[in-house]
Order: structure tokens, then sequence, then C-alpha cells
């Protein structure tokens, strides 16, 4: 193999491994931005309640948020999606946001942080 050959790969490989740091640093921001949204109803964010059941940031920046509501009849529903869209958004590097809201699985209380069941006193 030529060495021009080698350091393309080393290169490609280098490039590649920058791209996943920035997206990881991009995806702990977003979980920090997701923790200043709170359930107007209960005083717990919406990532520590878990409501966010997954996160995806794809190459360009685009993310992706599956999520749920403590209960599918929420008065609340377009404020809290407009909340995460909006702190999502306002991330520096996010480039577009899409919030697929779902119903199944269905929340319950065991998908709460630990932190959440102690300010909730739920903690056993």
């Amino acid at each position: 193999m030529k060495l021009k050959e080698l350091f393309k790969r080393n290169k490609s490989a280098e490039i590649t491994a920058e791209d996943e740091e920035r997206k990881m640093r991009l995806e702990r921001d977003i979980i920090m931005a997701l923790r200043q949204v709170y359930d107007p109803e209960i005083p717990v964010n919406v990532y520590d309640l878990g409501l966010i059941y997954e996160i995806s940031v794809d190459d360009d920046h685009n993310v992706y948020i599956q999520m749920t509501l403590t209960a599918p009849n929420c008065p609340m529903a377009d404020y809290v999606m407009d909340q995460v869209k909006t702190a999502v958004e306002d991330v520096p590097g996010v480039v577009s946001v899409n919030i697929d809201l779902v119903f199944e699985p269905v929340w319950d209380k065991s998908r709460m942080s630990e932190e959440a069941l102690v300010e909730l006193g739920l903690d056993d």
C-alpha cells in the first residue's frame, strides 16, 4: 500500500472520530436542554420524568426525538411538545428537530430517574 493511501485512510478515520465526538457533545447538550423543560403539572423535567424515549442525531445534526406524555389525554400536550422543540432547536449546532409523540410503550413511574423519584417522594 502506498504511503498516500495510508495517509488518506488515517485522515478519514480521524474525521469520523471527530464527527462522532461532535455528535456525542451535541447529544449531551440536547439532554441538558431537555432538563430545562418541565411538565407543567409535575415539578420534574421531561427527561428525568422519563418522557423522552429516544434521541438520535444524524450526521447533518438533524435531531429526532421520540417522546410520550404521562397520559394520552394530557391537556398540555401541545405546550410540552412546543417547549421540547424550542429547547432543542436552541442548542447550538442543531439543524432541525422532529418530534414523534407515541403512547406505546405506555409511560409509568419506572421510567423516572432516581432524582425524579426522590424529588416527588416516590423512592422506596
